[in-house]
């Protein structure tokens, strides 16, 4: 029998698609819902958690009705007053590898370069716990958005400048964390004891939903990505420990967001 590989269609990323983020970006505009000058930050942060995203917003004195009138992805894009614009935070988009990869295309197309992903993630090492950092150096590609970028392989990487410089910020801030690598899977709810026992035993440090599909565009799409999260939840014991609301998770987002605008502007 022969042997399936993924995509399904052999010799996919020779092809052309039928239709890119530019197209997109321009029926947005035919239709009045992106204005021919909107400013799109050089660089961003992606915030998935909607508590860091609105404390953000609240210490920008950036709300309600001041917020940008747009669409699609790029709806909660928010260029930040402290930096003079210079960076933005994008948040409301969703959460998971389609959403996120979507949303990323769409900045890259408008011009932003320099892009942090900061988010939550499962531990799978008793070593780190609910409100510890983990600075992603690459992520092991087991959702199906790289897959459409990138030739078959076992790892996405990240920026290595772009995380050094992420990682500079932390060790300023007087933060410590860990690096290595992710598991990135678009199934929490069939994340098996038998692949955390796995990838425990390989060393990879926790689990998350993004940051291989994000490693995986930008490097199709030239820009410079880190990715860097707070351990929301344990799996280490092979039991979820779900702790996301925690004081010391929400602290840690907070972190790592202030390290992310350091390392960006």
């Amino acid at each position: 029998m022969a042997r399936v590989t993924y995509p399904n269609f052999a010799g996919k990323h020779a092809e052309e698609p039928l239709f890119t983020p530019s197209d997109f970006v321009a029926y947005l505009r035919r239709i009045g819902q992106l204005a021919e000058a909107s400013a799109t930050p050089p660089s961003v942060i992606l915030c998935y958690q909607r508590t860091l995203y609105e404390h953000v917003l609240r210490a920008e004195g950036v709300e309600g009705e001041a917020l940008p009138s747009r669409r699609g992805y790029l709806r909660g894009l928010v260029p930040l007053p402290s930096t003079g614009g210079a960076v933005g935070v994008l948040g409301r988009f969703g959460i998971g590898a389609p959403a996120a990869a979507a949303a990323l295309e769409e900045l890259a197309v408008l011009g932003t370069r320099t892009v942090a992903s900061i988010g939550t993630a499962g531990s799978l090492q008793r070593s780190l716990n609910p409100g510890d950092l983990v600075l992603c150096e690459a992520a092991i590609r087991d959702e199906g958005v790289s897959h459409h970028y990138l030739p078959p392989g076992k790892l996405a990487s990240a920026s290595p400048s772009l995380t050094a410089a992420l990682g500079s910020s932390l060790r300023a801030a007087g933060a410590s964390y860990q690096a290595g690598t992710s598991w990135t899977i678009d199934a929490p709810y069939r994340e098996t004891v038998a692949e955390a026992r796995h990838y425990q035993a390989e060393g990879v440090l926790c689990v998350e939903m993004e940051a291989a599909a994000l490693f995986a565009v930008a490097s199709v799409r030239d820009v410079h990505l880190a990715s860097a999260f707070v351990i929301s939840d344990s799996l280490a014991g092979l039991e979820w420990n779900p702790q996301f609301h925690g004081a010391e998770v929400q602290g840690g987002l907070v972190t790592l967001y202030e390290a992310a605008v350091a390392a960006l502007c």
